[in-house]
């Protein structure tokens, strides 16, 4: 493959010689939880995560959890953006690196992530080059044995962050990914997204929901910032070939189906088109020979599992 990905070193080197300190200071851990200190949700919701936190009891001391470092790319998606951060601080995981990269909104986002401000490792909010370069920027200040990123209209469930870093220290693991539950905002319904097994062989279909998915820093590769969409999905496509992965057979997090998001609005037709056009380039991981025997293939396999139940 000849992707022009981008030295994430480069972009560490930058932040460092405009004085950022690394590296950053993880989220302060209070043992009697978080929800007392951070400030109130500017809504009178209840449930999580807006007057419920995990609690902190559940992290055993003898053990040393190792660091936590989410990413959060962020414009202008100041409806869901406080409650993407709440769902990741009152997880009170007590070795978090939280990371927001703005790409400079203008609709009261930058006051909400401010609000927070203390309790985030780092925070800025200008002018980048879209979604990936955002991402990429937030990791490459990363220090995290573990990453994932979370979009700010999307949000983690309760008790994830303790149930999947367990997952990892028992399974030795380079990879968890979970179940995703689809919030249509227009209805208030829910959609379970429930991702399958799958191999290599199978890793061209579209599987995975990227709010649940967690890696190790071993594996850990940029983002190909020219993709607009298909960005995780190609990660996936580089990451994961040969690495050993676990499925959690249950939901992680909750991604928010509205008009803008990109999975959705139908103006991002060509926008995705590109992406495919460029994900299945020679320069790139080139067509799918006998994709109709693997669709096939798939068909029967997803069928074998629900009569089993896997």
């Amino acid at each position: 493959m000849d992707i022009k990905l981008p030295n994430l070193d480069n972009y560490r080197s930058s932040f460092e010689k405009s004085g950022i300190s690394l590296p950053l200071a993880p989220v302060d851990f209070n043992v009697n939880g978080l929800i007392d200190t951070i400030p109130k949700a500017q809504n009178a919701q209840t449930g999580w995560p807006w007057d419920e936190e995990v609690d902190p009891a559940i992290y055993n001391k003898d053990i040393v959890w190792p660091k936590l470092t989410i990413v959060t790319p962020s414009y202008n998606q100041a409806l869901f953006l406080e409650q993407t951060i709440r769902s990741v601080l009152l997880q009170n995981y007590p070795n978090l690196e939280y990371i927001i990269i703005d790409g400079g909104s203008t609709d009261g986002s930058v006051e909400i992530i401010k609000k927070y401000a203390p309790w985030i490792s780092y925070w800025r909010s200008e002018k980048d080059n879209g979604q990936g370069n955002a991402i990429n920027l937030g990791f490459s200040l990363s220090s995290g044995n573990y990453h994932a990123w979370i979009n700010s209209d999307d949000y983690y469930l309760k008790d994830v962050f303790s149930f999947v870093i367990n997952k990892f220290l028992i399974s030795k693991t380079d990879f968890i990914y979970g179940y995703v539950l689809n919030f249509e905002t227009l209805t208030n319904r829910f959609e379970l997204i429930r991702p399958r097994l799958f191999s290599d062989y199978f890793i061209r279909i579209p599987t995975l929901g990227q709010p649940s998915c967690f890696w190790s820093e071993k594996i850990h590769q940029p983002i190909w910032e020219e993709l607009s969409c298909s960005l995780d999905y190609e990660l996936w496509l580089r990451m994961l070939k040969g690495k050993k992965r676990m499925r959690i057979r249950a939901p992680l997090s909750v991604a928010s189906i509205h008009d803008e998001a990109k999975t959705y609005d139908p103006k991002m037709k060509i926008a995705w088109e590109k992406d495919h056009q460029l994900i299945c380039s020679k320069s790139a991981h080139g067509p799918v020979y006998n994709w109709d025997r693997i669709q096939l293939f798939n068909r029967i396999l997803h069928k074998l599992f629900k009569i089993l139940n896997l």
